[in-house]
């Protein structure tokens, strides 16, 4: 079992720059590919970027692409997304998410864990 808490949302204007974290609880984090998903009312969780067990491979979503980083600090269980660049169209609940098995995907479905999300606002 994994418990994922996200933290670090907020309200930021258009251009500006924001961190969300998610620390993970229980055992063996290395052992788990994480992503970062996004989420508006009335639309589908939609992907926004995943890294490996080690750390060492991301994927992003192309909308994100360039402007967003992913990181896992495994020796703090912690996932990090730095966002850049921030506009309106980013604004949405931010969710962290675990999946426990060697191959990382970028289904949400893909993944056994989810954390209760932290709501991300981009003024324009």
């Amino acid at each position: 079992q994994v418990q994922l808490v996200e933290s670090g949302g907020g309200l930021v204007q258009a251009g500006g720059s924001l961190r969300v974290s998610c620390v993970a609880s229980g055992r063996s984090f290395s052992n788990y590919c994480m992503g970062w998903f996004r989420q508006v009312p009335g639309k589908e969780r939609e992907f926004v970027a995943r890294i490996s067990r080690n750390g060492g491979s991301a994927v992003y979503a192309d909308s994100v692409k360039s402007r967003f980083t992913i990181s896992k600090d495994n020796a703090k269980n912690t996932v990090y997304l730095q966002m850049n660049n921030l506009n309106p169209e980013d604004t949405a609940v931010y969710y962290c998410a675990a999946r426990g098995r060697s191959s990382c995907y970028t289904a949400p479905e893909a993944y056994d864990y989810w954390g209760q999300g932290t709501q991300v606002t981009v003024s324009s």
